[in-house]
């Protein structure tokens, strides 16, 4: 069963959602965009120009002072307070706005890189539903090794990517296969990839996966607006 979505007052309520592509009333579909650690909303809105999938909405909440949470991904979760949890309820916000402009989670694809690719993630396992699909690039599950990963609610076959460098600095290769056995095991469909000696960056092969993930969703979307 799905976990209900709390939203909590933090650090990251009160800020701005940028959006671009479609308006909502029109789009068919929606990506929700989370920016990595000293990054914004409107830098991560520049990977839909490369994209460039027709019929998208694309909604980028921004993190006050351009971070999630303050330490790293990898240390004890309470650590990371209350950044995580107001980050995780900033993504709960804006599945809500899309909702109320008609678009449901089911036809929306949630992308996060670096950091947000964590937020992301965390916030996906925590509330298993069928998202329209899951783009991880660079990134893992919050939380030290050894985290219980219990988490309930089913993913119902949604399409996730993970793309990562083999040798991240940031992220570790074991806690990206980690991450796809956790989310396979909520039941997503997980395409995993690491590539070889890359930096801590977005490749031409993982933009051309999750432009192919965009084309399917707008494919198979035919709930009426």
């Amino acid at each position: 069963m799905t976990q209900p979505i709390e939203t909590r007052k933090g650090p990251h309520q009160g800020q701005p959602v940028l959006l671009a592509g479609e308006p909502l009333a029109r789009a068919r579909a929606a990506m929700l965009m989370v920016h990595g650690r000293g990054a914004t909303a409107e830098s991560i809105l520049t990977l839909a120009q490369e994209l460039a999938q027709p019929g998208f909405a694309y909604a980028a909440p921004q993190a006050a002072d351009n971070t999630w949470y303050p330490q790293s991904f990898l240390a004890p979760i309470e650590r990371n307070e209350p950044g995580l949890s107001s980050g995780l309820s900033a993504i709960a916000e804006v599945l809500a706005q899309l909702s109320a402009a008609g678009i449901s989670p089911g036809r929306t694809l949630l992308l996060g890189f670096s950091q947000g690719a964590c937020l992301s993630l965390e916030f996906v396992a925590r509330h298993a539903r069928r998202f329209g699909g899951v783009a991880g690039l660079s990134g893992g599950l919050i939380g030290p090794d050894g985290t219980p990963r219990n988490y309930s609610g089913s993913l119902d076959g949604t399409p996730v990517f993970l793309g990562c460098s083999d040798v991240d600095f940031h992220i570790p290769k074991e806690r990206v296969h980690h991450t796809a056995e956790v989310l396979r095991r909520l039941g997503g469909n997980v395409t995993e990839r690491l590539y070889p000696n890359m930096g801590h960056t977005i490749n031409q092969d993982e933009i051309d996966f999750v432009r192919e993930m965009m084309a399917e969703l707008i494919k198979n979307s035919e709930i009426p607006k």
